[in-house]
């Protein structure tokens, strides 16, 4: 499985539409509002590393009220217990 983490600005007014829109499309996950630079993240996760350019160039940039975008690939997950052993102060 394929990750790609979708970082998405939009016009001020469309956040929430822009949002409801894209957590439809069937490869999106999750769609967050968030603080910053952009004003959602969407998770992508596909089978085919070339179906990720088909989600975010054929889908999500051509929702109205996209503005833009920016695509991170994720190399490997790490699940909750590994990110607690990693930052444990030894409690």
């Amino acid at each position: 499985m394929n990750t790609a983490i979708v970082f998405i600005s939009t016009a001020v007014d469309q956040v929430s539409e822009v949002a409801d829109r894209v957590a439809t499309m069937p490869e999106v996950t999750e769609v967050y509002s968030v603080t910053g630079a952009m004003d959602l993240i969407a998770i992508v996760r596909t089978r085919e590393i070339d179906r990720i350019a088909d989600v975010v160039t054929g889908g999500i940039n051509k929702v109205p009220g996209v503005t833009g975008t920016t695509t991170h690939l994720a190399f490997r997950a790490y699940s909750s217990h590994d990110l607690e052993a990693a930052f444990s102060l030894g409690e």
